[in-house]
């Protein structure tokens, strides 16, 4: 038995390393190699690993590791604000989705119960290849990424009372069997809710305290998995979601001031299980199914896409998104997804939907999920490029600021455009902010600023302003794109503005340059020079050693980048760039190498540190 064990983990391991990077090297990410190796190593191929359900089921394990890690991340007072999307924005998709698909079942000839469970069961979206195509694009956090993640919750728990009802959609009589066990039932699930609520809230962090004070990672990390399988089993005993259960956990420990440690724990589980889940999709599509009835196949599975991709831009339209976050969900949100799977096969065991039309419903599910994320991709590369960028409410029109002839307009109030404001605020210099986050702009205006709401790169807004009159821009929004569109729109229209600009990075700050900007702060470099500047003084170097060292790099550093502006979007030209740019480094720093050499090790020379 732990030969078999080992055996089917080394076949697993073997396809992972061997497929997973070819495909995420050809820029279609790591979802879709997981979902091939599993094709290449299950039944319908190769044959190397046998009992493709078995797998599946352990594998499930994965995505209640991923919830989980999802509820860390979310407090319950983010949670409590996200109520509107889950629910409103939640139902309205699925029942277009439900509505459109029933429909289409029913006009194919099947019966309006089975065709009503078939619908809903197609409506149903993967949250683990969703979630996992948004995290690796760090898209989570974006709007369309919310709104996501707050349908496929929904979902998740708009799937429970679906599979209570399927008896009763079979034809098994209330009459028959009473009230009595449905309403035992229902109480048993309130029940489990809400104690995992109130236990978790009152019972974890003492759990916690208790165990950190061993000082033992090992303990540690083993009560991380006690709670998060413990929350899945009760949930499932309650005939609830293993993944709600494991989401619950996580929200409430999201305020906990071991929530970092709990998730460096618990990352390598997640990754690892979600990865085999994956696989073990693959592993159940059953291709003979598709040799022989290819076009019935295919025609379901487009059909399948078409469908859920514009239900899902109808329902966001009528939500109130823009056509760029509709079309984002679309396309994200039109593959089928796991808990169909699990809604399907409890049809098939009522005799809901024969055994014929349950495999290829799986198989075209299947096929859905393994072609989102080229779609997706494919989207992100050539669609989502034609939409402007916004963020803005629907219902939220652009505020119109008032000109008061500002000296400096401040693009972006973020944390770096806030401190340059509270100084000017100081010297009593007048100056206008703008800031595209409606959000933030409300926010800040709570503490007495005059702050607008509006697109920095919008001209009528920029008049309206005062950047005629004005004499300073600073460019402080952290987007590059959005960065470069105020910046060329400002070049072309007030040519007397002085810019300055925030730099993300190096790239944002060839982009700056190339567009005529010659006064720009990269944002991490003087908080990391000035760092280092400490670290060798903590170290023992001489103060004006330590300084020298840090000028040194910084006027070396100003240099290689005009270099390398020179040889822009030439990759091999920008590589041998910094290679020479480290051996002139160690060139310039002879002198201070000699210093620190001479420091004493695991000594500490200066006065304030004996």
């Amino acid at each position: 038995m732990a030969v078999d064990f080992l055996y089917n983990a080394l076949i697993f391991l073997i396809a992972a390393v061997l497929i997973v990077p070819l495909v995420k090297w050809s820029g279609l990410g790591e979802v879709l190699g997981y979902l091939l190796a599993g094709v290449l190593i299950g039944p319908s191929m190769l044959g190397l690993v046998g009992d493709a359900e078995a797998v599946l089921q352990f594998s499930q394990v994965g995505i209640v590791f991923l919830l989980f890690v999802i509820g860390l991340e979310l407090k319950p007072r983010r949670l409590k604000l996200m109520r509107k999307a889950v629910f409103g924005f939640g139902s309205l998709q699925l029942l277009i989705t439900t509505t459109l698909l029933a429909l289409g079942g029913w006009w194919l000839g099947l019966a309006p119960s089975t065709a009503l469970v078939v619908g809903f069961s197609l409506g149903l979206c993967s949250t683990p290849l969703v979630l996992q195509l948004l995290g690796e694009r760090k898209e989570l956090q974006t709007r369309h990424g919310r709104n996501a993640f707050a349908l496929l919750l929904f979902q998740d728990m708009a799937a429970i009372p679906v599979l209570a009802m399927l008896p009763i959609l079979a034809g098994d009589s209330l009459l028959e069997n009473g009230l009595l066990p449905l309403v035992r039932e229902l109480l048993l699930t309130i029940g489990a809710f809400l104690g995992l609520i109130v236990g978790g809230r009152y019972l974890l962090r003492p759990l916690y305290r208790i165990v950190a004070s061993t000082r033992s990672r090992e303990v540690f990390a083993g009560t991380t998995l006690l709670v998060v399988i413990g929350s899945a089993l009760l949930m499932n005993q309650a005939g609830l979601s293993m993944a709600m259960g494991a989401f619950i956990a996580g929200v409430l420990l999201a305020d906990s001031e071991y929530r970092h440690n709990i998730e460096a724990d618990i990352e390598p589980y997640r990754g690892l299980l979600l990865g085999l889940f994956f696989m073990a999709v693959g592993m159940t599509a059953e291709l003979d199914l598709l040799v022989e009835r290819p076009q019935t196949i295919l025609a379901v599975t487009l059909a399948l896409l078409a469908v859920k991709g514009a239900s899902m831009v109808l329902a966001s339209r009528l939500y109130g998104n823009s056509w760029q976050e509709s079309a984002n969900l679309g396309v994200l949100l039109s593959q089928g997804g796991e808990f169909g799977f699990v809604v399907l096969t409890a049809a098939g065991a009522v005799a809901l939907i024969g055994d014929e039309m349950l495999s290829l419903l799986v198989l075209a599910i299947s096929l859905s999920m393994a072609t989102t994320p080229a779609l997706f991709m494919a989207h992100v590369k050539w669609v989502r490029p034609w939409f402007v960028p916004s963020s803005r409410p629907k219902d939220r029109d652009f505020d119109h600021p008032v000109d008061d002839s500002p000296q400096i307009i401040i693009a972006g109030f973020g944390r770096f455009g806030q401190i340059m404001g509270r100084a000017l605020q100081g010297l009593e210099i007048p100056y206008t902010i703008l800031d595209f986050n409606a959000d933030q702009v409300d926010f800040v205006r709570r503490y007495g600023n005059k702050v607008y709401f509006g697109d920095a790169a919008r001209i009528d807004l920029l008049s309206a302003a005062g950047a005629g009159q004005a004499r300073v821009l600073v460019v402080a929004v952290g987007d590059p794109e959005a960065s470069m569109r105020i910046v060329n729109q400002v070049k072309r229209q007030f040519p007397h503005l002085r810019i300055l600009a925030r730099a993300r990075n190096r790239y944002h700050a060839h982009l700056l340059m190339r567009a005529g900007v010659t006064h720009m702060v990269r944002e991490l470099l003087p908080a990391s020079l000035e760092m280092t500047r400490d670290a060798l003084r903590t170290l023992g170097i001489p103060d004006d050693k330590a300084q020298h060292t840090v000028d040194t790099f910084r006027a070396h550093d100003e240099e290689v980048l005009l270099r390398q502006l020179e040889v822009f979007g030439n990759e091999k030209k920008m590589i041998q760039t910094v290679q020479e740019a480290a051996q002139e480094l160690e060139t310039l720093y002879e002198t201070d190498k000699e210093v620190a050499t001479r420091v004493p090790h695991g000594k500490k020379t200066r006065k304030e540190d004996r």
